[in-house]
């Protein structure tokens, strides 16, 4: 397949160069130091399972670059994914299916926004990586998993052809027959850790072990759950409790991107995860005063670590 990663961080870089060693055709969309790097020396991933190396050749520096393609993936922060949207379609590639691997539960709403309905994928990927350098991706641990679904009418032909892709690359890959579901029971872990990792800012072991925060761990995913049963997904009354026990199994040191972009004084993701569970839940009615207070906490934050007055 003529591949398009847009993003090429720990995400869009991991899950593109395995695809690439298979044998596709992947090209990168990538900027600053990272597409600099990669011009150089090919996207090097580091992981337990195999490292990687793709060729310097698999890189531009916009969308409007790329060819022709069989598939798109989108894996850039939350905030980029308007303009990557209205990008692709001005591009070559605007009539490539589109699956984002991105976080949180809005992401393919706004991509529908752009998009036709029946280009979009629904999916979701479960795994640890992240930029360690430019130019170099760090895979922790063997997990590698992606979901696909389609929405309705959509490709469910390109689902089958990007199932097979990922499968033949070695990426642990399945098929939902309701993908909102599945992209939901993420969203509330997810929610979960990014708020207490980086309102604590300590790692999972720290949150977990100590009554109050533990607490604020279950009511932010319970909040979550609530929001997510009042958009109509079907999700058990006892999710959270099912997500919190699950956080009882991570490793201590365990932590959220959320919590190392906060840490590095980076963008946060923060208004598509607690404050976007809190704004979903205004909108219909639904309270969610820790996830509020979590977002009002970091707001400062959002753009970066403030200048100091």
């Amino acid at each position: 397949m003529r591949i398009a990663v847009i993003g090429a961080g720990g995400v869009g870089g991991y899950f593109g160069a395995r695809l690439a060693a298979a044998g596709n055709d992947v090209t990168f969309v990538a900027r600053g130091r990272h597409l600099e790097a990669i011009r150089r020396a090919g996207l090097v991933v580091r992981s337990p399972l195999g490292d990687l190396r793709t060729s310097p050749e698999s890189v531009v520096a916009s969308i409007a670059e790329l060819g022709p393609t069989d598939l798109v993936l989108v894996a850039v922060k939350l905030w980029d994914t308007e303009d990557v949207a209205e990008q692709l379609r001005a591009s070559a590639a605007h009539k490539a299916p589109v699956l984002s691997l991105q976080n949180g539960v809005h992401k393919d709403a706004v991509l529908r926004g752009s998009l036709t309905d029946e280009q979009v994928l629904g999916g979701v990927c479960f795994i640890s990586a992240f930029i360690e350098e430019p130019g170099v991706v760090r895979h922790n641990g063997t997990l590698q998993k992606v979901v696909v679904g389609s929405y309705g009418s959509g490709p469910a032909e390109a689902g089958r052809a990007v199932l097979a892709a990922f499968r033949g690359a070695g990426v642990d890959a399945e098929a939902s027959d309701d993908i909102e579901r599945v992209i939901w029971e993420k969203f509330v872990f997810l929610v979960g850790l990014s708020a207490t990792t980086a309102a604590v800012r300590r790692p999972i072991g720290v949150v977990r072990a100590n009554e109050r925060s533990r607490r604020l761990l279950y009511d932010v995913m319970a909040e979550t759950v609530a929001v997510a049963q009042a958009s109509g997904v079907r999700l058990d009354s006892g999710f959270a409790e099912d997500r919190l026990a699950f956080c009882d199994t991570l490793p201590a040191g365990m932590t959220s991107s959320m919590h190392n972009d906060l840490e590095h004084g980076n963008r946060l993701e923060l208004p598509w995860l607690s404050g976007g569970v809190a704004d979903l839940a205004e909108r219909l009615g639904v309270a969610a005063p820790r996830n509020r207070t979590v977002a009002d906490i970091l707001a400062p934050y959002v753009l970066g670590r403030p200048a100091d007055s």
